[in-house]
């Protein structure tokens, strides 16, 4: 039984060595990268509403626009999106809608329109990846997932629509990244000078007398 797990265990070992075949060599596409991203900021986001902010809400406590201005009032989830989306660098996440109550939040592109507009005909499209300009960027549908989302949307005063129901396309959250890593082509850095080795880094001497198992 132990020589059959360890065949076992030598086998898979070759496999990963494989050229190919290891890890190291997959590098993921902006494609799965963008949705990676959008799948987790997405999954912290329902956390939040779902666990914090509907939860707190039964205890007196509320969402506010303003919550930097009194410790118990607590961000939208679009704030806390955006808070969260602020502590990472090298990519932006963010949230567009069609009908924003920041106007922030419009889409900047036709490109980022085109596919909020796909999102909204067919929400089970889950992420839209696509090519703009010097960026990759990918968008996930935003759904209204609990009364609150709607509540707010619909009774506020900058609200361009007010008809919103549970389960609507709000909008999309989109991440931007970056096509080209800046000081791309640039020269690599000269080699060290090289010095001769030391002591312990040489060679081993030959040995004086014969091993036993040479013959």
């Amino acid at each position: 039984m132990r020589i059959r797990h360890a065949v076992i265990a030598f086998s898979l070992a070759g496999c990963l060595t494989i050229p190919g075949w290891g890890v190291i060599r997959a590098e993921p596409s902006f494609d799965q990268t963008a949705g990676y991203i959008l799948n987790i900021v997405r999954a912290f986001r329902t956390a939040y509403v779902l666990h914090v902010v509907e939860h707190a809400r039964d205890a007196g406590l509320s969402p506010r626009e303003d919550w930097k201005t009194d410790a118990h009032f607590l961000p939208l989830p679009a704030q806390f999106v955006k808070e969260a989306a602020e502590q990472v660098e090298g990519l932006e996440i963010g949230l567009i809608s069609l009908t924003p109550l920041n106007p922030a939040n419009r889409p900047r592109t036709d490109a980022e329109m085109t596919a909020l507009l796909q999102l909204e005909k067919d929400r089970q499209r889950g992420v839209i990846g696509f090519v703009d300009g010097e960026e990759f960027k990918a968008v996930s549908v935003d759904l209204a997932l609990v009364r609150s989302c709607v509540d707010c949307h619909n009774q506020h005063p900058r609200a361009v629509r007010k008809n919103f129901q549970q389960w609507d396309v709000m909008g999309a959250l989109v991440v931007r990244l970056k096509r080209r890593v800046e000081g791309e082509g640039q020269a690599l850095p000269p080699e060290p000078p090289k010095r001769a080795p030391g002591l312990l880094e040489g060679p081993p001497p030959p040995p004086t007398i014969t091993p036993p198992w040479v013959r």
